[in-house]
């Protein structure tokens, strides 16, 4: 392996390049957009195997920032693996049936009239289990992702204005309108800028660099054949939940290959992502085609969004919950940081007198978390081995990828 300086330590001080734009939004990448990462990729495969320590020129973790920073791959294609382990418990795949039911997607006790290629219901999937993707992208007019499932596919497609959301199993097409400056499928369709490979979660992590983040170089591997350098970043700070992420950076490219997140209290990693197979070449034009196959059922944007609209009109308690969050605020700073809200419902949880599926909801998950007493009263907490919430009796919320401790600390405090 080449020497490295693993002890090369850098922080936003280092450089005002560094700190520009990133103190404030670490304050929300942490908690919350690390929630948004851990959440959206549940359910991961064992790390892919390196092939040995390619023998580099040894590099400062500020230069390969830099590279990455500077990395401009507009060509591409390959196969990413997605697996991620929060130790939730077994909830029988009602798991899968709750995020279908808050994106208002088909199975969310609607009109029943959802498209089960509308993105924002299908990429909810990404949510549990392990997770093979195909990507492809040639340049910011023409991207490909697709899901890969049992005997079936799920491709999102942007071509130029149009995207194109194609599930297989159901032969069922989504379409919509891409806005000036989409950058890949998905992040022109409201809520759905989902983190699907391993740049996408670099990105976020980096954001999260400042006076309370450490980073280094941590030697060198092979990812999908090719050489990377390691950066590792990891919080100064005690009382975070996260333990380690290490990035693999592509040696010529800067492009990260491979995104691992390994919790503070060890063992397999939380969310492990990365490419077993990249090509840098120029795709075929022909990837990115699609002609609604014969009986398909075609949903436009338009039409879905009319009846999103109509269902959340008078959706009562989870109403009630949006408009809470409208109020987060974020106490403390770097990875300590916390999401606080007022959901505005007392009582905490929902219980069977909220009415519906909700209120039974309030008392299942219930079961599952620990009971907890403070200065600000009682409530309840729901551990992960990444992310931590605590529902306090009288309807605030405080989440973070914090301890329990931490959160019943800033309950009392806020109290």
């Amino acid at each position: 392996m080449a020497p490295i300086d693993s002890d090369d330590n850098t922080t936003a001080g280092a450089g005002e390049e560094l700190r520009a734009g990133r103190r404030k939004a670490a304050r929300y990448v942490v908690p919350v957009a690390v929630m948004g990462v851990a959440a959206a990729t549940i359910g991961l495969v064992p790390a892919l195997a390196d092939s040995g320590d390619p023998d580099l020129p040894k590099v400062t973790a500020e230069q390969l920032i830099e590279k990455i920073a500077k990395s401009d791959v507009q060509q591409l294609s390959g196969t990413v693996r997605i697996n991620t382990d929060l130790g939730l418990p077994d909830l029988g795949g009602l798991e899968s049936g709750l995020m279908s039911g808050m994106s208002g997607g088909p199975g969310s006790g609607g009109d029943g009239e959802g498209s089960a290629a509308d993105p924002s219901a299908k990429l909810t999937e990404l949510v549990s289990g392990s997770h093979t993707l195909r990507v492809a992208a040639d340049g910011p007019d023409r991207q490909k992702l697709s899901l890969l499932e049992n005997a079936a596919e799920y491709s999102l497609i942007h071509n130029g204005k149009d995207v194109w959301g194609y599930d297989s199993r159901s032969n069922e097409v989504y379409h919509s309108t891409a806005a000036d400056g989409a950058e890949r499928p998905g992040k022109d369709v409201p809520g759905q800028d989902v983190p699907a490979t391993p740049k996408d979660f670099a990105d976020q992590a980096l954001k999260a660099v400042d006076d309370t983040t450490s980073v280094t170089v941590g030697g060198t591997a092979q990812v999908a054949g090719r050489d990377a350098y390691r950066l590792v970043v990891e919080p100064k700070q005690d009382g975070s939940t996260v333990g380690a992420i290490t990035v693999a950076v592509d040696a010529e490219t800067g492009t990260p290959l491979k995104f691992t997140l390994t919790p503070a209290s060890g063992g397999a990693a939380v969310v492990d992502v990365g490419f077993t197979k990249v090509s840098f070449a120029k795709p075929d034009a022909s990837t990115f085609d699609f002609t609604p196959p014969e009986g398909a059922k075609v949903t436009e944007a338009d039409e879905a969004g009319e009846r999103a609209g109509a269902q959340e009109h008078g959706r009562g308690a989870e109403g009630e919950l949006a408009k809470g969050m409208d109020g987060l605020e974020v106490i403390g700073e770097g990875w300590n940081s916390i999401a606080a809200f007022d959901t505005g419902a007392q009582g905490g949880l929902p219980t069977a007198s909220a009415g519906g599926d909700l209120g039974g909801l309030g008392g299942f998950l219930g079961s599952f978390g620990d009971q907890v007493k403070g200065d600000f009263g009682s409530g309840t907490v729901f551990k992960t081995r990444l992310v931590n919430a605590l529902i306090t009796d009288d309807g605030k919320v405080y989440a973070g990828a914090v301890t329990k401790d931490a959160l019943v600390k800033a309950a009392d405090a806020a109290k």
